[in-house]
């Protein structure tokens, strides 16, 4: 049988699950979230800002063949991928690497990175980016892609 009763969360000064504010659990199926079509790349957030009480976002990030990402970039959040399918190629402690499905990708805040599909097959990673509310910026981000389309990549 299920243990239901409340239980206090780990650690020094931790409060009692039951002080913590209400969330509603989000189940979604493969394909649910909020789709952000940008050409040959797409996102597809799972969790983000409310779902997460601003924790942490994740997402699905989807590029077809040989599709360049969104170019050597950085800011403040950690960014952690996970391939989900194909091979995914990362550049992260200046250098590209080749991911494979079942790679796990630590991009710690701050350090210049960038992801790209060289590969003649669809490619997607599982993305988590610690803080949350990354998805506040993904308009911004869609409208700058329609503008310039992703290069073709390898």
């Amino acid at each position: 049988m299920a243990d239901t009763t409340p239980h206090t969360a780990q650690g020094a000064g931790a409060a009692p699950l039951s002080d913590l504010p209400p969330r509603a659990a989000v189940v979604l199926g493969p394909s649910e979230g909020r789709p952000y079509p940008m050409g040959s790349i797409s996102a597809v957030f799972k969790a983000d800002g409310a779902e997460t009480a601003g924790a942490y976002s994740i997402s699905e990030w989807w590029l077809e063949p040989h599709t360049q990402g969104p170019g050597a970039h950085a800011h403040p959040e950690d960014d952690v991928f996970y391939v989900i399918e194909g091979v995914m190629s990362f550049f992260v402690n200046g250098a590209w690497i080749d991911a494979t499905k079942g790679s796990f990708v630590l991009v710690p805040g701050g350090s210049t990175h960038d992801f790209e599909n060289r590969s003649a097959s669809r490619a997607g990673a599982l993305n988590f980016s610690a803080p949350g509310n990354f998805e506040q910026h993904m308009p911004g981000i869609a409208e700058w892609f329609a503008e310039h389309p992703p290069g073709r990549a390898g």
